[in-house]
């Protein structure tokens, strides 16, 4: 518990926390801050293709084994399944209709870059070094649990009007390319490309992630701002509780398929964290009844602060104490 309570107070007065805090106080008070959209989406790519880099450059280094593919089963089977936990979590703590609980669901059993990149920085400053491949596992989890969204809709007689270009959306999400190329282009190139590049993708990785959570901060912040009438008690409960749940089952996992104590770390990261970039544009065209106003301010508003300042310290802890090195 101490080294729990250490860690989490370590987080909490990091750069990249204090950003994210600064932006939710700002956009609170109704500051006229702002990051341009074009400068937060020049930032996006850029995170994107380090991280996919990196990790490439990782698995170069380190070769395919069976424990890679093992990996990527499990997120695909935790993507898959972890909707359906939350849809049903859902139906108790709050009054929301099928269609609702099943945007919400789908948000939980996909993933958020940005908190598995902060994750990453957490992992790697406490001397713990994360199998390489975790970028691909977090590349194959974006999608699936859109899929089991749409069922849950379907099987409780729903209105989900799926477009026939969702499926090709999803697919080919321009945050999914970027992540699987750059990883890819990792691969080809292995340590010797990663060296040549490190200038630009190793040195100023921690300074725009900084920045890039401020915005975070400012567009949760207003999220929370103008959608508290949207939100009981019971999803605010549930943004934090599914979290938990998710993590617990992601460390089964990587104590299943055998990873080390950082890719356990990043692996119930995963599992915990919430999409608001892939996940809402789905929803957007599949699930239009649902509100924006619940489920992007449940996923950003509420869960990715948790992550950042409870849950990544308090799952890097656990994979450190349960997952033999």
């Amino acid at each position: 518990m101490d080294d729990i309570l250490s860690l989490a107070a370590t987080n909490l007065i990091s750069p990249i926390i204090l950003s994210f805090v600064l932006g939710v106080v700002a956009a609170l008070a109704r500051s006229d801050l702002t990051i341009p959209e074009a400068v937060a989406k020049g930032m996006s790519i850029y995170l994107l293709f380090a991280i996919g880099f990196k990790g490439g450059a990782g698995v170069a280094a380190h070769g395919v084994d069976t424990t890679l593919v093992a990996t990527i089963l499990a997120g695909l089977v935790l993507s898959f399944a972890l909707p359906f936990i939350a849809f049903y979590l859902l139906r108790v703590l709050t009054p929301l209709g099928v269609i609702e609980r099943a945007a919400v669901a789908a948000h939980y059993g996909s993933i958020s870059i940005v908190t598995f990149v902060a994750a990453t920085s957490v992992v790697g400053g406490r001397g713990l070094n994360p199998e390489g491949y975790m970028v691909a596992v977090a590349a194959v989890m974006e999608a699936p649990a859109i899929l089991s969204a749409l069922w849950l809709v379907s099987r409780s007689n729903g209105n989900a009007n799926v477009d026939a270009g969702l499926y090709r959306e999803i697919l080919f999400n321009g945050s999914i390319v970027l992540l699987v190329g750059s990883f890819l282009i990792g691969v080809a190139t292995g340590e010797d490309g990663l060296e040549k590049i490190a200038p630009f993708i190793v040195a100023p990785f921690q300074g725009v992630l900084c920045l890039f959570l401020l915005d975070m901060g400012l567009v949760a912040g207003r999220g929370l701002r103008d959608s508290r009438s949207d939100l009981g008690a019971g999803a605010i409960v549930f943004g934090m509780l599914m979290p938990l749940i998710g993590s617990m089952i992601g460390l089964l996992a990587a104590l299943a398929v055998g990873l080390s104590p950082g890719g356990a770390a990043l692996l119930m990261t995963l599992a915990a964290s919430a999409s608001y970039i892939a996940v809402p544009a789905a929803m957007r065209v599949a699930l239009p009844e649902a509100r924006p106003s619940i489920y992007l301010t449940l996923s950003l508003g509420v869960t990715f602060p948790f992550n950042l300042t409870i849950g990544i310290p308090l799952y890097t802890a656990l994979a450190g104490t349960f997952v033999g090195g």
